[in-house]
């Protein structure tokens, strides 16, 4: 069943030369071997992402994907240095720090890709 498989991160973007600058050079994912022209494929830890042109670009309003870190301060600081803009959110009893939102023991921050994909990081 699905449950024993890998999934993939897919994310519809409206200009592959613009996100693969902001997936390769701001996010540092690593690229690997597409299977179709027009698309770019990334390793990022055990995961894979997709990106794909699609005229649906940045129309999600939900969040497309997450990546789990050990320190999300830190993450948040290196990607504000390469020019990451964070969102902020008011979802009740949850506080935030800066760019960083507090619920108990987890902490999570939200920050969009070129194309208006909301993308987050989840962490300690």
């Amino acid at each position: 069943m699905l449950g024993e498989k890998d999934a993939i991160a897919t994310i519809a973007v409206r200009d592959v030369n613009v996100a693969k600058k902001f997936y390769e050079d701001t996010l540092g994912l690593k690229p690997t071997p597409a299977q179709e022209p027009g698309v770019l494929s990334y390793r990022s830890g055990h995961s894979n992402v997709l990106v794909y042109k699609s005229q649906y670009a940045g129309t999600n309003q939900a969040t497309a994907a997450t990546w789990t870190v050990d320190n999300i301060i830190s993450e948040v600081q290196s990607l504000r240095a390469k020019g990451v803009v964070f969102e902020h959110y008011d979802f009740p009893g949850v506080k935030r720090d800066g760019d960083v939102h507090l619920t108990g023991r987890t902490k999570a921050a939200w920050f969009k890709d070129p194309d208006g994909n909301i993308l987050s990081l989840v962490g300690q």
